[in-house]
C-alpha cells in the first residue's frame, strides 16, 4: 500500500467502505460499526490536530513572506490573493448555475433520510482542540508578523528556529499518522453511509462534478495566461505551454512546494528574469492557491445543497475570504488545502468532525492533484505581471533581457 499514491488508495478505502458496508454477506452491521469506531476515534483526533497545525504552518509561512523586497513581496501577495478569491467566485458561480442539475431536491432529501439510518460507534474519547481555532489563528498570525519584524532587526532567529521545529514535528505526524491513516478513515465514513444506503445517491453526482471542476480548472488558467500575456506583451499560448511540464509534475507530486524546482525552469523558458522567478515561484507556492479554492468552494457548494442548506455567495464568499488566507498552510502537505478548510467550515454551518466534512475530503482528495496542478501553472502567470509591474513601477527600469541575464551570469 506505501508504494500506491494517495488517490489509488483513496479510491481503494472508498471501494471497500461500499462493499462492507452494503455487500458483505456476514457480520455486516458489527465489522462496520467497528470501522465507524475507528473512523470517530481517527476524527477525534484529527479536531486536536487541526489548531496546532494552524499556529505552526502559518505562523511559519507569515514569518516567511515577510521577508524579501517589500514592495515586490506586497504586489505578488495582493495579485495571488485576489487572484485566489476571484476563482472561489467564480467557482461558486459554475456551481449555482450548473450543480442545480445534479443536485436535485429530491436527491437531498434522499440523503438525509438515509443519513438517519447511520450506525454510531461502539465508544468515544473525550478529546477536545488544546486551543480554539479562532485563537489559534489570530495567534498564528500574531507571532508570525511579529518574528518577521523581529528578525529584520536582528533577533528572533532562536524563535523561529523554534517555528520551524514545530512546523516539523506537524509535518511529521501529518506524514505519518494523518495521511496516512485517511484511507482507513474514509472507509469507515463510506461503510457507515453504504449500510445507510447514502453513499450511492451521493457517489452518482461526484463524476460530474468532477467534470466541471477540472474544466474549469483549465479555463481559469487560460484566462490568467491571456490577462498577463495581454499586459506584458507576451504571447499567452505559448507562455502556456512553457508551463505544461509544471502541471503535469503537480499532478503526480500533489505538492506545490515539489514542483518549485520544474515550474521555476518553466518560468524561465517563459522568459522571466532570475530575480522574479527565484522570488515570486517560491512564494506562490504558499500563497497562490486557485486551483485549490475553485475545487473546494464547488465541493462546499455541493454539501450545501445536497442538505438543503443556505448557500447564498454572502455566506460563500466569508468562507472564500478567510481560506484564501488560512490555505497558507496547505503546501509541502497532500490534501492540506482540504485540512487548512475544515476549522473554517462552520462559517457556512457545518461541523468540521461531521459525515459531512468526511464527505467533503472524499470529494476534494480526489481531485486535490489537479487543484495543486491549475495552482503552480498559474503561479507562471503571476510571475509574469508582477515582473512588468516590479521594473515599470517600482525600480521604473527597462525589463532586462533574459539571455543578456544568463550571458552575464555565465561570464
Amino acid at each position: 500500500m506505501k508504494k500506491l499514491g494517495l488517490i489509488p488508495r483513496l479510491i481503494i478505502a472508498i471501494v471497500l467502505g461500499i462493499i462492507i458496508g452494503a455487500y458483505l454477506p456476514f457480520a455486516r452491521k458489527e465489522i462496520t460499526t467497528v470501522l465507524v469506531t475507528i473512523s470517530g476515534l481517527f476524527g477525534k483526533f484529527l479536531s486536536f490536530i487541526i489548531p496546532l497545525m494552524i499556529v505552526a504552518f502559518v505562523t511559519k509561512g507569515i514569518a516567511d513572506l515577510s521577508e524579501g523586497a517589500g514592495k515586490l513581496l506586497l504586489a505578488s501577495v495582493i495579485i495571488a490573493y485576489l487572484s485566489t478569491l476571484i476563482a472561489g467566485t467564480l467557482s461558486y458561480t459554475m456551481a449555482r448555475s450548473l450543480f442545480g442539475n445534479f443536485v436535485t431536491p429530491e436527491l437531498a432529501e434522499k440523503i438525509q433520510a438515509a443519513t438517519a439510518d447511520n450506525l454510531t460507534p461502539l465508544f468515544e474519547i473525550p478529546l477536545g482542540p488544546i486551543i480554539d481555532v479562532t485563537a489559534a489563528l489570530v495567534l498564528a498570525f500574531m507571532m508570525g508578523l511579529a518574528v518577521s519584524v523581529l528578525r529584520q532587526k536582528g533577533s528572533g532567529e532562536g524563535f523561529y528556529k523554534l517555528i520551524n521545529e514545530f512546523n516539523e514535528i506537524i509535518v511529521m505526524v501529518l506524514s505519518n499518522v494523518i495521511i496516512p491513516l485517511l484511507p482507513l478513515f474514509i472507509c469507515g465514513n463510506f461503510a457507515n453511509m453504504a449500510y445507510s444506503g447514502s453513499v450511492f445517491a451521493i457517489l452518482n453526482i461526484f463524476w460530474k462534478i468532477f467534470i466541471c471542476i477540472i474544466i474549469l480548472h483549465i479555463l481559469y488558467i487560460s484566462l490568467m495566461f491571456i490577462c498577463a500575456g495581454a499586459y506584458t506583451g507576451r504571447n499567452p499560448f505559448s507562455s502556456l505551454k512553457k508551463a505544461v511540464p509544471a502541471y503535469l509534475t503537480a499532478v503526480g507530486t500533489q505538492s506545490s512546494a515539489a514542483t518549485i524546482p520544474v515550474n521555476v525552469e518553466c518560468n524561465r523558458k517563459i522568459g522571466v528574469t532570475k530575480q522574479i522567478r527565484d522570488f515570486v515561484i517560491p512564494l506562490c507556492a504558499t500563497v497562490h492557491l486557485p486551483g485549490s479554492m475553485i475545487t473546494l468552494t464547488s465541493c462546499v457548494y455541493t454539501l450545501l445543497t445536497m442538505y438543503d442548506m443556505p448557500h447564498s455567495y454572502g455566506l460563500i464568499v466569508k468562507f472564500i475570504a478567510i481560506l484564501g488566507v488560512a490555505m497558507v498552510a496547505a503546501p509541502g502537505a497532500p490534501g492540506g488545502a482540504v485540512m487548512s478548510a475544515l476549522p473554517f467550515l462552520p462559517v457556512v454551518g457545518i461541523a468540521s468532525d461531521s459525515p459531512m466534512a468526511t464527505i467533503l475530503i472524499s470529494l476534494y482528495l480526489t481531485q486535490d492533484s489537479f487543484g495543486t496542478a491549475a495552482n503552480v501553472t498559474g503561479d507562471n502567470a503571476v510571475s509574469m505581471a508582477v515582473e512588468k509591474i516590479y521594473y515599470k513601477h517600482i525600480v521604473k527600469k527597462p525589463i532586462p533581457n533574459i539571455a543578456d541575464e544568463e550571458d552575464e551570469a555565465l561570464i
